[in-house]
This record gives C-alpha cells, structure tokens and sequence, in this order.
C-alpha cells in the first residue's frame, strides 16, 4: 500500500523583528528548530487548524494571514510524506512561557529568534529565513527529511 502524503499548517511569526521557532523532539534529543504548527485535522480549515495547533504549542492566540511557502520533505527509506503550508500569522494574545505544555507532548521549547541568531540555530525549512525576513512566496520541492544520530548515553559517574 502506498503511503499518502501528510498535510501540515505552520506558522510565520515575526514579533518585533524576531521569528517565532519550536524545537517539536521530544526529550530534548535534537537542536533542530521550526516554524510551530502541525497535521491538519478534517472538517477544519487550514486557519482553523493552525490556530489551534500555535495555542496547544505555543499558549498563543494568532490571526492567520496569507500563506507564503509551501515545502514538501520525506523520508526516502520509510517513504514518509509531508507537505507543509505555511502562513504569514500575527500574534493576538498571550505570551511565551518556558512553563507552557503542549498537550501531545512534542514541543518541549519555544523561542523568538533574530535572523542573525538563526545563522547559529539547526533549523528546516532551508528557505525559512528568506520567507519570514522578506515579502516573497516560495515553494520548497521535496526536501529530504533531516535524520538526527542518537545522542550518546552518559557514563555513569563513578
């Protein structure tokens, strides 16, 4: 049987010149950073759905604007399939808080970031930067999935 591609919804946040990213691994076992959102639920619209999933991430209250990017990645070897629509979004209530939980239990951090921290910052897609810092639209054509190595376990102390 033939796996379908998965539909996701995240996203652009600029608030006061910086981007709204999430690190979505649980336990903490990757550095790698995105835009917050996550698969789209039927009977929702696609606004619908990412506000709900901006608030269960992110404890925030957004409008949802324009989409602005759409990015296709997948996992060659399992043949997982996601296409991402991304929506410029501004924020109308709430605020941040490293005590927020997300509900599913994925998204473990949050952060504003400014463009020039993002140099230093693992993130996907490699076009977020281009799309949230500039006016343009894009599309992102099947990007391989980034696959993270198993963080050592630590020795114990002796």
């Amino acid at each position: 049987m033939a796996l379908r591609p998965r539909l996701a919804v995240r996203a652009v946040i600029l608030h006061q010149g910086r981007l709204l990213l999430v690190n979505a691994w649980p336990g903490h076992d990757s550095d790698l950073w995105c835009a917050p959102g996550g698969g789209v639920e039927t009977g929702a619209s696609l606004p619908d759905n990412l506000a709900r999933e901006v608030h269960e991430e992110c404890g925030l209250t957004i409008t949802v604007g324009l989409p602005c990017l759409v990015n296709e990645f997948h996992d060659p070897d399992s043949g997982f399939h996601q296409v991402d629509i991304y929506f410029r979004c501004a924020i109308t209530g709430g605020t941040l808080s490293d005590t927020w939980q997300d509900p599913a239990g994925v998204v473990n951090r949050r952060r504003f970031v400014s463009r020039d921290e993002m140099t230093t910052l693992a993130f996907k897609p490699d076009s977020l930067p281009d799309i949230a810092w500039g006016t343009q639209t894009g599309y992102d054509p099947l990007e391989v999935i980034v696959r993270q190595a198993p963080r050592a376990a630590t020795p114990p102390r002796q």
